[in-house]
């Protein structure tokens, strides 16, 4: 099953680099100290995931006793945040970035799965995050995901406030009728 666990993210990863050809020239971008603050914990978390033994014999150790459903539950749970991730991309399209920025001609999307929360790669990306903890049963994994979280977090103050300042009143009306990460959830 962690063929399938790795070949799920591989996708996800050949996918993500692919899809980012042709996207729209960037009017604005967050400075590299804003980048840094938010690439460090995911950096620090992807190692973690990597390395489980580099934090220490505590955080290697498993949570629970093995259970024979754990990579079916993991793989469901990474396929669904990952194609959540991917139907969020598909729907931004050229106005994607890996960095913060407005994008020329930028436009707020509102449509697919950006009508159930305003971060759906984010949502997406934590709730597969959430299935490879299950996979990988160790505590380095729940501290990989708290810092992948807490990373998003930063980024998704930053976002929003370039997306305020585009965006005005159609994204503060957006914010109020929309969850940031989970559907139905403000």
């Amino acid at each position: 099953m962690a063929f399938v666990i790795n070949g799920l993210w591989g996708a996800w990863l050949v996918y993500w680099y692919v899809a980012a050809v042709g996207t729209k020239p960037v009017r604005r971008r967050e400075s590299v100290a804003s980048r840094v603050s938010h690439i460090l914990p995911l950096v620090l978390a992807v190692a973690l995931l990597i390395r489980p033994g580099m934090a220490g014999p505590a955080l290697a150790a498993p949570i629970v006793s093995y259970r024979p459903s754990f990579p079916v539950i993991s793989a469901v749970l990474i396929a669904a945040g990952l194609g959540f991730a991917v139907w969020a991309r598909m729907h931004l399209a050229g106005n994607w970035s890996g960095t913060v920025t407005l994008k020329q001609d930028h436009e707020l999307v509102r449509s697919g799965p950006y009508a159930l929360v305003r971060h759906p790669i984010y949502t997406g990306v934590l709730l597969a995050m959430i299935g490879t903890v299950v996979a990988n049963d160790r505590w380095s994994a729940v501290l990989a995901l708290a810092l992948m979280a807490a990373a998003f977090l930063r980024k998704i103050v930053i976002e929003e406030r370039f997306m305020a300042e585009a965006f005005g009143p159609a994204y503060a009306d957006y914010s109020r009728s929309t969850a940031r990460l989970v559907p139905y959830l403000w």
